[in-house]
């Protein structure tokens, strides 16, 4: 049996034994079901391939007294209608993305989260199978702790059984307009380190038209500043919004991992963005980047979007991007437009093109996706969507795929 089926059963059998004291009624689960057919192209021989998936998310409350306890679930279920796998011989897959209980207020500060959980903390984050406690009113800041064997998935299923991590942040608390955290994370692959990361967060909000941010990890296994964002937001005004932000990477790999050995160059962008509502039905938004990638290979990307609102159900949009410089040059316009009645039907469409040169050895290249899409509420709790997508650019001359979907609230 499988670990996700473990704990799943676990979780049902605790349930199970709550309810026995806890009347059904009480009792208040809510989620969506969505049952979904793609159909697409397969991206190695071409051929024509159809999915049929169901994906559902859950939330349990009230199960006992207090108040205290709920449960979280989701997961999905595919089956391949064309071939079974090569490798397992077998149509059918299945994902469990995250299924935990989480109980507040133990002993009054301290909130416990077992199960399958996405944990994140500014040094890392991971999809684990463990146990995260979050330790509050400890003075001025509180403490959160983290642990479990991480879930890695790959076309079919987990991928590993012997990674595991663990870690904890300290945090602020209590600071009016403040947001800081210091963390730490380490991963392992069986007994050797393969993550030792520590982190640092900021948030730091003035005058009620300032938003000042930064972000760093350190890679102490490497011994290099692996990222850092600094930032700044300015509202001068209610509808206007300024952005200056400088970005750094230097990609590190887990130690056992033989892209460990690579040499590879910081990454470094500079940006600036300005957000505008010009008028009540028009939107303005325009920005630059300056990208550097190692010693002499600069590029500079432009930005340039509008949105037009001619009434409450209708909307219609257009950006322009142009990006000259290392690794190619390119000019793209994405336009879209959408309509709702407000009720019960929302439509959009649109259409991406883009002009675009690798290198200084080949010619120009086109490439363009046509879409559109529609939603239609049958009831509150019911709904039906559809997308279809074509592409048509150097690798296909036709690449059309789409997704219907049924979902049902609950």
């Amino acid at each position: 049996m499988s670990k996700p089926r473990r704990v799943l059963i676990a979780l049902c059998l605790l349930l199970a034994g709550l309810g026995v004291a806890r009347p059904a009624a009480a009792i208040d689960v809510r989620g969506r079901s969505s049952t979904q057919y793609l159909w697409y192209n397969d991206i190695v021989d071409g051929s024509k391939q159809s999915q049929l998936a169901e994906y559902l998310s859950f939330s349990m409350n009230g199960i006992d007294n207090a108040n205290k306890l709920s449960v979280q679930g989701y997961g999905r279920a595919t089956y391949q209608l064309q071939k079974a796998d090569a490798d397992t011989n077998s149509a059918f897959d299945d994902r469990l993305y995250y299924l935990y209980a989480d109980y507040k207020g133990l002993t009054d500060q301290v909130d416990v989260r077992f199960g399958r959980q996405f944990v994140n903390l500014s040094a890392g984050s991971a999809l684990i199978d463990g146990v995260q406690a979050d330790i509050k009113k400890l003075s001025l800041v509180g403490v959160t702790l983290m642990g479990g064997r991480d879930i890695q998935f790959g076309e079919r299923g987990a991928l590993t059984s012997h990674a595991y991590s663990a870690g904890m942040a300290i945090y602020l608390m209590g600071v009016k307009n403040t947001d800081l955290d210091v963390s730490y994370y380490r991963a392992y692959d069986y007994s050797d380190v393969a993550r030792d990361m520590l982190g640092f967060n900021f948030k730091q909000f003035l005058l009620d038209s300032m938003k000042l941010y930064t972000n760093a990890r350190y890679d102490l296994t490497a011994q290099v500043l692996s990222e850092v964002l600094v930032g700044i937001k300015y509202f001068p005004q209610l509808d206007l919004m300024l952005t200056a932000e400088h970005f750094e990477s230097y990609p590190t790999f887990d130690t056992t991992s033989i892209f460990s050995v690579f040499a590879v160059d910081r990454y470094k962008e500079n940006v600036l963005k300005a957000d505008l509502t010009a008028l009540s039905w028009l939107d303005v938004n325009a920005g630059i980047i300056q990208e550097t990638y190692g010693e002499g290979g600069d590029a500079k990307v432009y930005e340039l979007g509008l949105r037009v609102r001619p009434s409450h159900s209708f909307t219609v949009g257009a950006s322009y991007d142009k990006r000259t410089g290392y690794g190619g040059d390119l000019n793209g316009v994405k336009t879209y437009a959408e309509y709702s009645d407000l009720k019960k039907l929302k439509v959009a469409a649109g259409i991406d093109y883009d002009i675009y040169q690798r290198d200084e050895m080949t010619g120009e290249e086109t490439a363009k996706k046509y879409w559109a899409s529609a939603r239609y509420h049958f009831t509150k709790q019911m709904s039906s969507s559809l997308r279809v997508e074509d592409n048509v650019n150097a690798n296909y001359s036709k690449d059309l795929k789409g997704r219907a979907t049924f979902d049902v609230d609950f």
